[in-house]
């Protein structure tokens, strides 16, 4: 039976389950991340708006299933076969990437489609199961069924139509939780989310692992095998870049905040988009960092860099744009005044500074290591004092 989860359950935890299918993720991500990475490399800018327009795909179908989960997870067989229905569409979506940012919509839409179904289906069995919650449930599956026959009909619009069809689909998306959970909450537990949310920005993190690790081995392959100052430097600043951006979002209390505040979900939820995308994008900025950092005679690649100007500014942008989602999630948390944003604008002045440092004259392996600063210097206030 799928009588919905206590939410007041104690030690709830995610389950291995849970685990796998984020870890299906981790590859659209990856290819998400890499064609952004691609498009910067080549001066490519309209590369942006579609990188978003693919991480929407990803964080919604992952945002959908991690809620539903937390209301509705009995881990029987039915679920186990619906949830491994959902991975198998997250790899078809995964696969269509590529082509959906050079036009060809037909593979991630076919795999987005197979990720929602599967989700339709579970919440046609929980409103069978659930009664206190059936409005609810047929709400979600409805609203999440007419939205899924929306987007494969999109696919017969000409290209011009792809932003404002793209758009308005969003939009509708985004308002059918709304509409449902207007029939009557579902029981969805606080400390679980907060920790899957979590979960979910060390997985897009991995990208900033991916993007440190070829940035050292660039400057390893300058410097012709050797240690150098600058490969010490360039290790140092992008693993503390890592830490200091997870130590920061860490600082948030989710779990407490959604515990006392429920209403607060929704803004709390969604505010997480740009946050997870900014992630994924600085990693992709890390690699912008590791071409300009090649050798000369490491090819076309390296030919095509960017400037240090701009290649920091891959970094900086994403990173400041994270801080500020940190901050703003902060004070709806919390709800602090003006009085409390003060730290997070001197937070993000200080990433501000470094590629305009690095316009002056600052070498790229030092501005990393500067960008540093402005978080740590938040993690330092954030901090509760003994």
């Amino acid at each position: 039976m799928k009588r919905g989860r206590d939410p007041q359950e104690a030690h709830r935890v995610s389950t291995p389950l849970e685990l796998l299918f984020d870890l299906s993720f981790v590859v659209a991500i990856a290819l998400a991340s890499a064609q952004l990475h691609h498009g910067e490399a080549e001066h490519h800018w309209t590369v942006i708006p579609q990188y978003l327009a693919a991480f929407f795909g990803i964080w919604w179908a992952w945002m959908n299933y991690t809620w539903y989960a937390s209301a509705y997870d009995n881990d029987d067989l039915l679920f186990r076969l619906l949830t491994m229905a959902q991975m198998f569409g997250v790899l078809v979506f995964a696969v269509g990437i590529p082509g959906f940012f050079s036009g060809d919509l037909l593979a991630a839409t076919i795999g987005y489609a197979l990720m929602r179904l599967a989700l339709v289906a579970q919440w046609l069995l929980a409103a069978r199961d659930d009664p206190p919650h059936r409005r609810t449930c047929l709400h979600y599956a409805i609203g999440i069924a007419v939205v899924q026959v929306l987007w494969i009909a999109r696919l017969a619009l000409p290209p011009v139509w792809f932003w404002p069809g793209f758009v308005l689909l969003c939009v509708l998306e985004l308002l059918v939780p709304v509409w449902a959970e207007r029939a009557g909450a579902t029981p969805w537990h606080a400390h679980h989310i907060a920790e899957r949310y979590a979960l979910m920005v060390i997985i897009c993190l991995g990208e900033c692992v991916l993007g440190a690790a070829n940035a050292v081995s660039n400057v390893w392959r300058a410097g012709a095998g050797g240690w150098s100052l600058d490969l010490g430097i360039v290790g140092l600043a992008s693993m503390l870049l890592v830490l200091v951006m997870w130590w920061l979002y860490s600082l948030l209390p989710s779990g407490q905040a959604l515990h006392h505040h429920r209403e607060r979900a929704f803004a709390w939820g969604y505010g997480h988009y740009l946050l997870f995308a900014a992630v994924a994008a600085m990693g992709s900025g890390l690699e912008v960092v590791a071409d300009t950092l090649k050798p000369a005679e490491a090819g076309a690649a390296a030919a095509h860099a960017l400037s240090p100007l701009l290649a920091i500014s891959a970094v900086a942008v994403p990173q400041a744009i994270l801080v500020a989602a940190i901050g703003l999630l902060f004070g709806h948390a919390l709800h602090m005044g003006a009085t409390g944003s003060r730290g997070w604008w001197a937070g993000l002045a200080a990433i501000a500074a470094v590629p305009l440092a690095v316009a002056a004259g600052l070498p790229l392996p030092w501005a990393l290591l500067a960008l540093s600063i402005g978080p740590t210097l938040l993690i330092i206030w954030l901090t509760p004092r003994p």
